[in-house]
């Protein structure tokens, strides 16, 4: 991978498992007392957020001041965007001031395919989700998370090959679904979705996954990931569902429906949560649940695909990225 991360559907096998080797590279300098790492000195990462974010905003803050590099975040709401200036204007205005990367997030589904293809900057591409499109980083740390759970610290060259991922709720709407599907597929997983019929999208049978609307039959299948997704009430212009409370008897993951299954079953949230509605707080917070360790792996995912999109290295071993020369 050189150049762009704009979607999961770009990477293969081959590439991903590169991917989440060197991202296991990065979460190893992370138990370091200096974290920092020099290998984007001199570079300027640029977070350009054209709708409202939190965890993945200060993640790839986080991802890329630990590697050094100069970080400029600006978001919709008090900049220029918010008098009116669009994606081309911003783009050009970055280059014109020195961005190496830009990091997009934008509600227009294929945005950061524009920006990339654009020639308003020469600056590499990383979609930080966009519309209802994609979200590469999110899928990437998904996955991450997973193989650790399931191989520990001996992770490293694995796929995950016949793990059983069931992702519930909102797909629709969810560009996390829609990335996690071809990233996981593509490291054979076996991918199930779960959702009212009102929730999933036209073409959906198309889709190298399973698809279901019985969220207990699924359940009985007993997955090795159930993943529950955000219902996403601000991207819903109708009402796809009669109310929270029938959402949550049939669709969110109860205390009792947990219980129920295997005890090696990893329950994982890309966040934010609605705690009561796609899942119990209880089983949120309880020991099974990887949402944590999510958010925690998403800043070594996004210090590795900043460092391959930046530099252009197909090496985890990189003594750059190992090397006990960190900067403070």
């Amino acid at each position: 991978m050189t150049g762009h991360l704009l979607s999961t559907r770009d990477l293969g096998r081959d590439e991903a498992i590169a991917l989440l080797d060197t991202a296991e590279d990065m979460s190893s300098t992370q138990r370091r007392s200096v974290k920092k790492l020099p290998t984007l000195r001199g570079r300027t990462v640029v977070n350009c957020f054209f709708e409202d974010s939190t965890r993945t905003r200060i993640s790839f803050e986080l991802a890329a001041k630990r590697l050094s590099a100069d970080v400029v975040t600006f978001t919709a709401r008090g900049s220029s965007v918010s008098k009116g200036e669009g994606l081309q204007d911003t783009a050009q205005t970055l280059q014109a001031m020195g961005a190496d990367g830009i990091v997009l997030r934008h509600p227009a589904s294929g945005a950061a395919a524009v920006l990339a293809a654009s020639g308003w900057t020469h600056a590499g591409v990383v979609n930080a989700g966009d519309g209802t499109h994609e979200h590469p980083t999110q899928a990437l740390l998904d996955a991450f998370t997973i193989r650790r759970r399931l191989h520990g610290e001996a992770a490293r060259g694995h796929d995950l090959a016949g793990v059983r991922v069931l992702i519930v709720g909102d797909i629709l709407h969810s560009r996390v679904a829609r990335s996690n599907l071809w990233l996981l597929t593509a490291l054979g997983a076996e991918v199930g979705f779960v959702a009212p019929p009102t929730l999933l999208p036209t073409g959906i049978g198309r889709w190298p996954a399973t698809v279901a609307t019985d969220f207990d039959t699924a359940l009985g299948a007993r997955p090795d990931v159930v993943m529950m997704l955000r219902v996403q009430r601000e991207r819903m212009a109708d009402a796809f569902f009669p109310s929270v409370r029938e959402y949550a008897a049939l669709y969110g993951l109860s205390e009792a429906r947990a219980a129920a299954l295997p005890e090696r079953t990893v329950i994982m949230h890309p966040g934010p949560m609605n705690r009561g509605l796609e899942i119990a707080g209880a089983v949120a917070d309880s020991a099974r649940s990887a949402v944590l360790e999510q958010v925690e792996h998403g800043i070594a995912v996004r210090m590795a695909v900043l460092y391959r999109v930046l530099t252009g290295s197909d090496d985890p071993a990189s003594g750059a990225v190992t090397g006990a020369g960190a900067s403070a």
